[in-house]
């Protein structure tokens, strides 16, 4: 289905404003060596881009003051963080991104016209039923496709069994939760780039 702006603009988001647009700004170059040798990001969709629930979400002006949009995807109304698109954007440096979400291939459909977030990027299909209180329906997907690289995975729905499964990995792992009515903030993004920082420092790079 095509994808249609809902008429509805947010507080603070400013169309002069490309960061906040999360318009291209420019593929960064990567940091030395080749895809292979950066860990994964496994980047959650729904609650890390685009925004739900918080005490706001009944009040007919919900995420009044954050960057970002209103869309309608397939029929379902979407407030999409361009916030949260910018420090993707900046993560790439360090990262090589895949997305991790139910959306499987409707992210390179919507995600880069409206964010300006890298077309193409590699995703994950998965065979169990979706539910925010059973992250670990995707630990299998994430196995097939992740192997023994290192990897941070970004999810607003990790539970124990995630965790389990991150601290028994031979690989470096990482897992940040962010809260669905925010999604991904300067907090993960920063965490996530100090976390890079260090397995570059371990490598001797």
């Amino acid at each position: 289905m095509e994808t249609k702006e809902i008429d509805k603009e947010i507080s603070g988001f400013s169309s002069t404003d490309p960061h906040k647009l999360g318009a291209k700004r420019g593929t960064p170059e990567p940091r030395p060596g080749s895809a292979a040798g950066r860990p994964l990001l496994l980047v959650d969709i729904d609650g890390v881009i685009s925004l739900f629930g918080g005490p706001e979400a009944f009040s007919g002006r919900p995420f009044a003051g954050r960057a970002g949009s209103f869309h309608s995807i397939d029929g379902m109304p979407h407030f999409l963080s361009s916030t949260a698109a910018a420090h993707l954007l900046d993560l790439q440096r360090d990262f090589e991104l895949a997305w991790c979400s139910g959306w499987e291939e409707k992210a390179n459909e919507h995600l880069p016209h409206l964010l300006g977030l890298p077309a193409g990027l590699p995703f994950l299909r998965f065979e169990r039923s979706v539910g925010r209180a059973n992250a670990h329906w995707k630990l299998a997907a994430i196995d097939d496709f992740a192997g023994e690289r290192a990897l941070a995975w970004v999810d607003d729905a990790l539970n124990a069994a995630c965790h389990e499964w991150a601290a028994a990995r031979s690989a470096p792992t990482l897992l940040v939760q962010t809260e669905p009515e925010h999604g991904l903030t300067e907090h993960e993004a920063a965490r996530l780039s100090a976390w890079a920082t260090e397995l570059r420092a371990a490598a001797g790079e």
